[in-house]
């Protein structure tokens, strides 16, 4: 046999080594979630389902990290991340990430339907879809973001105010006041009406979605409007209980050990949800970890405040009054570096002693005890709607 055919056989054997490999790769590989989830979503479902909004990378991360320390029944819980497709975040790469994780209980639902400004506080394009996927969850997280438009509340936009993603606001909004009902509108019937112990939890941007999607306002600049502060100087020395985020970040953005966020505690309202259901007094006062600028100005309908600053001028928690499981923290219970127990920080560059923020939360009372309570009650509401 000549080399020429000897060559081409082994090319062809090489060919078809590689088609049956891709045939086999293609058998193993999981497919990508589908983009539609509700539109096929078995009823009744046999697992509790929650409804994520905002299903980012991050997002999905920050749930994983809740499985691992035992506080989301992931065995037991089917997570369905829904968005519009008009947002910023590219949730290509948040399907990727399923995909290649293997993940098999978390899904997805994108809604295309148009929403805009004047079409958020009524009937619109897209309260069928709203309907049909709070009839086949278990529970509702709104989570963290940018800044809500000021012109949802009906206010000029503050210097300080970035607007970054409207479309994600429009949506998420009008599914809050599809839920709760509000102030703009007191003629539309609220979704909770027929499910009045629905959990729902709102968390940093989520409990400002809560509060102005049901008519209240936001404190569009915490340091300047509340505080009356214009330099990041100034704002230091109000003292950390004040600081919200961690002003020293912009002074010196090049210390990688700055916290970037902040550790403060909270004044808890007697009988308040977060003191009653979780089994603590005021007088408790756990830290949190926060990150925001903005704040619940007026209150709206329906809520009332659940939680403040030590000093009583920012609002930190509120709790609706009428639905007994709906609750906004703007403090952010769901970050992994709550539990992570080696990387190190400190607040500003004059600290020489270096702390872990989980090491930080065990040492300070019942403040990590308290962020997992929070899961607990949660995930026990949703498991139990």
């Amino acid at each position: 046999m000549s080399m020429r055919k000897i060559l081409a056989i082994l090319a062809l054997a090489l060919i078809l080594a590689g088609a049956v490999t891709g045939a086999l790769a293609a058998q193993t590989a999981p497919a990508p979630p589908a983009p539609r989830f509700f539109d096929t979503a078995v009823e009744p479902h046999a697992k509790p389902r929650l409804t994520v909004l905002y299903p980012s990378v991050g997002t999905l991360k920050a749930l994983i990290a809740l499985k691992e320390q035992g506080l989301l029944p992931a065995a037991n819980l089917e997570v369905v991340g829904v968005h519009h497709a008009k947002e910023r975040t590219n949730y290509k790469d948040a399907y990727k990430y399923v995909q290649d994780q293997r993940i098999d209980w978390i899904k997805f639902h994108a809604v295309s339907a148009d929403i805009g400004l004047a079409d958020l506080y009524k009937s619109n394009a897209v309260t069928k879809e709203f309907e049909a996927i709070f009839a086949k969850s278990d529970g509702l997280i709104f989570f963290g973001g940018p800044d809500i438009v000021p012109a949802a509340y009906g206010e000029k936009t503050h210097l300080l105010t970035a607007i970054e993603d409207p479309y994600r606001h429009y949506f998420e909004l009008s599914f809050v006041f599809h839920l709760l009902g509000g102030s703009q509108n007191d003629g539309a019937k609220a979704l909770l009406e027929g499910r009045p112990k629905f959990p729902v939890l709102g968390i940093c941007l989520g409990s400002q979605t809560l509060n102005v999607g049901t008519g209240g306002t936001l404190v569009q600049d915490i340091w300047t409007e509340t505080y009356g502060k214009s330099y990041v100087e100034d704002i230091t020395a109000l003292g950390q209980p004040n600081w919200h985020t961690n002003p020293w970040r912009k002074l010196d953005p090049l210390d990688r050990k700055l916290l970037p966020y902040m550790l403060h505690p909270i004044k808890l309202v007697d009988g308040g949800k977060l003191a009653a259901e979780l089994g603590l007094k005021p007088a408790d006062q756990p830290y949190i970890m926060s990150a925001h600028h903005q704040a619940a100005g007026k209150i709206g309908k329906g809520f009332k405040v659940a939680a403040t600053s030590l000093d009583g001028k920012v609002v930190e928690s509120i709790e609706h009054q009428k639905f007994p499981n709906v609750l906004g923290v703007q403090f952010h219970p769901e970050f992994p570096m709550l539990w992570d127990a080696k990387a190190q920080y400190r607040f500003t560059p004059q600290d020489k002693d270096l702390f872990t923020v989980n090491g930080f939360l065990k040492a300070h009372g019942p403040s990590l005890e308290f962020h997992k309570k929070l899961w607990t009650w949660f995930f026990d509401k949703v498991k139990k709607p």
